[in-house]
């Protein structure tokens, strides 16, 4: 395996833990799982001895490390339960492998700042559902692809196209030297979402659930959206923003 083919391998690679969320990977034979870390301190039991069973019948390798080395895999000391398991996602890579390769004509939905686990899973599953290209996930100040997040997005997250970068506002002009149109959406601000056609690639930029999206995204934005509220409600969830958009071209076709 080259170099290459290596880094694009372990760029696939999210990391679950605690025992619950690895007992239940471990049982969906459909998710492909590359390595189980295990802490040496772990005592004998029920979850832990079944987790051991199940990876030794799917072939999966093994790793004892010390509980110190397991935080680390984990990143969760205090929540791994001395468990972790790597998960091989093909759908999962870096945001400069969908713009070697990206269509003329694409669209995605980025998330900037959105820290509820819960939100992010459901953003996920509209994704994955959806005709969209994929989601443009940061690292920085988005919650992680934690076991919370799998939960909410029904599974989704093994199959939806999500591309990391480090930073949204660092990421964006790269998209925008190719040609890419940077949309933000307000709940009374911008041109009404029922009526916005462009013919260019378009990424929808959904902010932080009580702040908005930030100052340095809204800076790089070509247009600002609204999605017209009724009743005196302000705004619509984070989650519920993102299903509208992913499905609102398929509902205009057949509707």
């Amino acid at each position: 395996m080259t170099y290459a083919e290596r880094k694009k391998f372990f760029d696939q690679l999210l990391t679950v833990y605690g025992r619950n969320p690895v007992l239940e990977a471990l049982q969906e034979v459909t998710v492909p799982a590359y390595r189980l870390h295990l802490a040496e301190s772990n005592r004998a039991g029920a979850s832990v001895d079944k987790i051991t069973r199940l990876a030794q019948q799917r072939s999966i390798e093994i790793v004892y490390h010390s509980r110190d080395e397991l935080s680390r895999i984990s990143g969760n000391k205090r929540q791994d339960q001395g468990v972790a398991l790597d998960l091989q996602c093909p759908r999962y890579g870096h945001y400069r492998d969908f713009l070697d390769s990206a269509p003329f004509q694409y669209q995605l939905i980025a998330l900037d700042r959105v820290t509820n686990p819960q939100n992010l899973g459901m953003v996920i599953r509209s994704v994955c559902a959806s005709p969209l290209q994929g989601l443009l996930l940061p690292t920085k100040g988005c919650a992680p692809l934690s076991p919370l997040v799998i939960k909410a997005s029904a599974g989704s997250v093994f199959h939806c196209p999500i591309y990391r970068c480090d930073d949204l506002a660092q990421a964006l002009p790269e998209f925008v030297a190719r040609g890419a149109r940077v949309c933000t959406l307000s709940a009374n601000q911008g041109q009404s979402l029922a009526s916005f056609r462009v013919e260019a690639p378009l990424i929808y930029v959904l902010g932080n659930e009580t702040t908005g999206v930030s100052q340095p995204v809204t800076a790089l934005a070509h247009h600002q959206l609204n999605i017209p509220m009724c009743n005196g409600v302000e705004s619509l969830n984070v989650a519920v923003t993102a299903a509208l958009l992913a499905f609102r071209d398929v509902i205009a076709t057949t509707g």
